[in-house]
């Protein structure tokens, strides 16, 4: 059995994981048919976006380790007012109960072009988006980092696992890693 390698645009709603464990949710398994593949990662059931998934247990463990501070770029919609000084804040690191997050890279854009959400979004105030590239991956950080800055995320993409991008994929799909991101990613 050789190592396989695989890009996975995880809709909304979707665990990141095979199995349910009794929480009736859609799972990997809906869309993934290929056995003895594991999630790099996570991302929340309510977050959207790129999942790496392989086989390579030594590859998995290099890429979720705090130390390796892999880049992860996500785009974020926020209800509230943007602002320079809660974008400063971000970027420097927020304090999260007794832990503050590294410094971030965070800019505000233009509406991205996505793919509609199965479950639409109805904000009460002002919109925007956010990009935000982190170095760590605590637990809901993006949705903590945003409501300890006064913002209250409405909506979360991962666009990208260090060079690994999600162009070309849609919600559901899947496709395996060229060679030449298989050798950039191995480099991490």
């Amino acid at each position: 059995m050789g190592s396989k390698y695989f890009l996975f645009y995880k809709p909304y709603g979707v665990l990141s994981q095979f199995t349910d464990e009794g929480t009736g949710h859609p799972t990997l398994k809906k869309y993934i048919n290929v056995p003895d593949v594991y999630a790099a990662g996570r991302l929340d059931r309510d977050s959207e976006g790129l999942l790496l998934l392989t086989n390579d247990g030594g590859l998995i463990s290099r890429l979720i380790n705090p130390e390796r501070h892999v880049p992860k770029t996500y785009l974020v919609q926020v209800e509230g007012k943007i602002s320079s000084d809660k974008l400063e804040a971000f970027a420097k690191g927020v304090s999260l109960r007794g832990y503050t997050t590294l410094p971030c890279q965070v800019r505000e854009i233009s509406e991205p072009q996505l793919p509609p959400r199965e479950k639409p979004i109805t904000p009460h105030g002002p919109v925007g988006w956010l990009e935000v590239m982190l170095n760590e991956g605590k637990k809901r950080q993006i949705r903590h980092m945003t409501a300890a800055v006064g913002l209250l995320t409405l909506r979360i993409v991962r666009v990208a696992i260090g060079n690994l991008r999600i162009e070309g994929l849609k919600p559901g799909e899947f496709r395996e890693l060229t060679r030449e991101e298989l050798k950039i990613l191995k480099a991490y």
